[in-house]
């Protein structure tokens, strides 16, 4: 299986991860084990104020989870494993001390638009769609949903996963609140992320982590929650409804 890629780099305090992945950016296990590693050192890197999370090509930010993967589970220790990876990874953004801007640059399905949730500032281009798929298939977005319904609330966190063949475009992804602010073009965004990231590294450590942890508050239970989503959705990939589904997706 390709594992694709991520790349760290560091400078003047700001750390920027980078990831590929040639099927539309998604993340195996092992890419989601490397980005979950990078959030925590660098949580801890004493050089490092702010973090910049991005992925390469200009259409897709991120495609969730990896098809490859999930078409081979077949029992409930596997499935629970795979979906526990997103838990994990939501859950290492949250606890990070240094804000995360997430910079959008195109489409995001399931797990992406989880990890664009996890961000504590994300901005996107106009290419920057949308949407959540799962049900479609017999799961649902139940381990990435206490991210995204933190960002947009119920209501529209409720409009995306019921209407799972619906993208929903960046503006209004920034009406609900996902994308903080949207961009004509990669340029414009690539030039606004650095501008609030150089900002964000000038002020007080110390004060931007207090209000990271303020921001995160009642938060606290996730480690326990999206464990236990992680298992609903480990059970569901075992159903019949599922796995006929994802024979569609075989042929």
């Amino acid at each position: 299986m390709e594992q694709g890629s991520l790349y760290v780099h560091t400078e003047n305090g700001i750390a920027t991860i980078e990831f590929f992945h040639p099927a539309g950016n998604s993340l195996p296990s092992p890419l989601l084990e490397r980005m979950i590693q990078s959030f925590t050192e660098l949580s801890d890197d004493s050089n490092v104020r702010v973090i910049i999370l991005k992925s390469e090509k200009d259409r897709t930010f991120c495609a969730g989870a990896s098809l490859e993967e999930l078409l081979a589970i077949d029992n409930a220790v596997d499935g629970v494993a795979f979906f526990s990876g997103f838990g994990r990874l939501v859950n290492a953004m949250r606890k990070c001390k240094k804000p995360i801007i997430g910079r959008i640059q195109g489409k995001a399905v399931g797990g992406g638009v989880g990890i664009i949730a996890a961000c504590d500032y994300a901005m996107a281009t106009e290419n920057a769609s949308v949407k959540l798929s799962e049900i479609s298939i017999g799961i649902g977005p139940f381990v990435v949903e206490p991210a995204i319904r933190r960002k947009i609330g119920v209501g529209a966190t409720g409009e995306l996963a019921l209407n799972p063949a619906m993208w929903q475009n960046a503006y209004w992804a920034k009406d609900k609140g996902l994308y903080a602010r949207v961009f004509e073009s990669i340029k414009d965004l690539d030039k606004e992320v650095h501008i609030l990231a150089e900002q964000l590294a000038s002020y007080s450590t110390e004060a931007v982590q207090h209000l990271k942890k303020v921001l995160w508050e009642n938060t606290e239970s996730w480690d326990t929650l999206l464990n236990e989503r992680a298992q609903i959705c480990g059970h569901l990939v075992l159903s019949e409804t599922t796995k006929k589904a994802l024979q569609k997706f075989k042929k």
